[in-house]
């Protein structure tokens, strides 16, 4: 008689995408008003815009995506700006290109960027998470069957924790579920 082992099924449910939106998640202003390009990274290490501001991000997002990224997670974007240059741009001078590996950011409803997304990654909308700082965004993407995380003041790492917590959870409930 075989002795019983952990099972496979003990260890932590991940997402196989994680998606963010850019404006209000990642940095603190719209990329389509509140900054002005072209943007140029100073000798400073600083990124700036057409009139020198200092532009930059929410203070924990290089760190939340490093660790995701070296997690193995996949990541992608899902920004709804018509400023697509200027958002790939200011990824790109964030030093943050590695990190994406699927861009969706074009105007539109945030159920096109997903449905895309869904196409180009193979991955199940119940496989995303999704965060984002719009109601009308989590609201509509949830609907899809993808756990959406409101963003309230930009992406931190307690928050993304608390996501990959409750995506585990939403899985072991959904698979205890399905055995009744």
């Amino acid at each position: 008689m075989a002795t019983p082992t952990a099972s496979r099924s003990d260890a932590p449910v991940k997402p196989k995408l994680i998606v963010f939106d850019l404006d209000y998640t990642l940095w603190p202003f719209w990329v389509d008003t509140h900054v002005d390009p072209p943007f140029t990274l100073a000798k400073d290490g600083k990124v700036y815009d057409s009139h020198r501001r200092h532009v930059t991000y929410y203070p924990q997002v290089p760190e939340v995506l490093q660790n995701l990224h070296s997690q193995g997670y996949q990541l992608g974007i899902a920004s709804r700006t018509s400023c697509r240059q200027e958002a790939n741009e200011l990824i790109h001078l964030f030093k943050w290109d590695r990190f994406f590996h699927f861009r969706e950011i074009f105007p539109g409803s945030k159920t096109t960027h997903f449905r895309k997304l869904q196409k180009s990654s193979g991955f199940e909308y119940e496989d995303m998470i999704f965060f984002d700082d719009e109601h009308r965004n989590v609201v509509e993407v949830e609907q899809l069957g993808v756990l959406c995380i409101f963003v309230e003041d930009g992406v931190t790492k307690s928050l993304v924790q608390n996501a990959l917590e409750q995506f585990a959870n939403k899985r072991k409930m959904s698979s205890k579920h399905k055995e009744f």
